[in-house]
């Protein structure tokens, strides 16, 4: 998304320090269960702001070619966050 938008720094940061920082939070989602800690291995922490800005970008460009492909076909197709309506023929 960072290279599709072009940016180069956001808020002062460099891309490349957000990379980082966005990797080091994905690699360090602990939490707690029966008095226990876990540390989660594949996938991110439900409610976390980084993985809404994830799951959004990859929307981003996963609906792209389907709305494209759906409207050439004469369909319709509503989007809200990361649920979709299609209707086609």
């Amino acid at each position: 998304m960072l290279d599709y938008l072009e940016l180069k720094q956001i808020g002062g940061l460099k891309i490349e320090t957000i990379i980082r920082l966005s990797r080091f939070v994905m690699k360090n989602n602990y939490f707690l269960y029966e008095g226990e800690y876990y540390h989660q291995i594949r996938g991110c922490a439900m409610g976390s702001p980084l993985t809404l800005t994830i799951a959004n970008c990859y929307m981003f460009f996963f609906e792209r070619n389907i709305v494209k492909q759906i409207t050439n076909a004469s369909g319709l197709c509503l989007c809200y966050i990361d649920d979709m309506f299609i209707i086609i023929n």
